[in-house]
């Protein structure tokens, strides 16, 4: 906004257009029109700055300021006028004039109370040197930086720990400081080698090659219409009645897109494997999953939770096919899927997590199109007849038939974690 007029700027291309065509030999109503203001604006800003046209700077970024601009910021400095006359002349912003006069204006030393005028020469040098590429890697530069650094990492420190307590270890040497991306684009980034790659080895990855992060169109979760498992009735956390499932994949290598989808009923610990060779796309996973639950009693269709994966993108199909209340749980919180996938920290009591059990059978990595849908029942009936400490050494079989025949549980059983 245009502070003395309450009125919108114009935007800074338009005084760009008039003063390009002044320059041109263009009268001031001509050069107004071709930039696409009135003429009233137009001779506002030739009055405003006495006539006299700003330095061109064609060729140039339009935030960056050329040689010409520092020249004239200079003689007005030293003419004693404000920053805010100064921009306005310029065609600038008052903060842009600001950090350019104190970017490089200094002290002789810290004891001289007086500062070096400003000077074009000075400033259009200083930012050259700061706009060059490629800029030298920090611990590529400073050899005392880089040892401590190292000498960190093999204590197995990590970057982020490295980079907060070096300012605690030097408060007084900014030289000394780093930011814990540099320390990792100085371990992973080709080019930037100012650290051994071995020493990723120190790392708690332990990785050799950096993982990306997902770009934005990448990015998990935003399923329109998905429900948050904090609206699941909280029954379902008793584990009294059979019915609600926790669902997730596991994946195959890479090249053959495979992956097997894992049911997993919460009361029993009743597993279902879903096949999915070719691919685990949300149409193939909505395929899968209707038609194997589609054959089971009414009663063990109560709900199903899942992260927010976009292979379950057909959400509504399967809820509405299935009878199933479909839940979504919160991003990087495994622990609400805790019959599928926990943390070690924060395991099953008495027993792994079903992903766990499975990699027993299918090895990370491996191409899982290789194995048919009957081999995945046989896996799955291994698991279901497998005693469970938590169901005090029933099978999850058996304790899924009581709970539908409704039979009573035998004494000290256990149907909760």
């Amino acid at each position: 906004m245009d502070a003395r007029r309450g009125r919108p700027r114009v935007p800074a291309e338009h005084e760009n257009r008039f003063w390009a065509s002044i320059r041109e030999g263009r009268g001031i109503e001509d050069a107004a029109a071709a930039a696409g203001v009135s003429r009233v604006k137009g001779r506002a800003w030739f009055w405003d700055r006495g006539g006299v046209m700003p330095p061109a700077t064609a060729g140039q970024r339009a935030r960056s300021l050329g040689f010409a601009e520092r020249e004239e910021i200079a003689l007005l400095a030293a003419r004693d006028h404000g920053v805010r006359e100064i921009a306005r002349r310029l065609g600038r912003a008052p903060s842009t004039i600001s950090r350019e006069l104190r970017r490089v204006t200094h002290r002789r030393s810290p004891a001289d109370r007086h500062r070096i005028p400003y000077r074009a020469s000075t400033a259009q040098a200083d930012a050259d040197g700061r706009a060059r590429r490629p800029k030298p890697a920090r611990l590529a530069a400073c050899l005392p930086l880089r040892r401590e650094v190292q000498d960190r990492l093999k204590r197995k420190h990590s970057p982020e720990q490295i980079a907060g307590r070096l300012r605690e270890d030097f408060p007084d040497d900014p030289e000394m400081w780093v930011s814990h991306e540099t320390i990792y684009q100085a371990i992973y980034v080709q080019g930037r080698g100012a650290l051994k790659r071995e020493l990723a080895r120190s790392l708690r990855t332990g990785r050799a090659v950096r993982r990306p992060r997902r770009g934005a169109g990448q990015r998990r979760g935003r399923i329109p219409g998905m429900v948050n498992i904090a609206e699941r009735p909280a029954e379902v956390e008793d584990r009294a009645a059979p019915g609600d499932w926790e669902g997730d994949l596991i994946l195959g290598s890479v090249a053959s897109g495979s992956a097997i989808g894992t049911l997993v009923e919460r009361a029993t610990g009743f597993v279902l494997l879903l096949h999915l060779p070719g691919d685990h796309a949300a149409g193939t996973v909505a395929d899968a999953m209707i038609a194997k639950m589609g054959g089971l009693p009414g009663q063990l269709r109560r709900s199903l939770a899942w992260d927010q994966g976009s292979e379950m993108s057909d959400h509504a199909r399967i809820a509405g096919a299935t009878g199933l209340d479909i839940y979504f749980c919160d991003p990087h919180s495994p622990w609400q899927r805790g019959s599928n996938e926990t943390p070690p920290s924060t395991g099953v009591q008495g027993g792994a997590p079903t992903n766990g059990l499975l990699r027993q059978y299918f090895a990370k990595g491996s191409d899982l199109s290789r194995w048919g849908p009957g081999y995945l029942d046989m896996v799955a009936a291994e698991l279901n007849d497998r005693p469970r400490k938590r169901l005090r050494w029933a099978t999850p079989a058996e304790a899924l038939a009581r709970m539908l025949s409704e039979e009573p549980d035998p004494p000290g059983v256990a149907t909760t974690t």
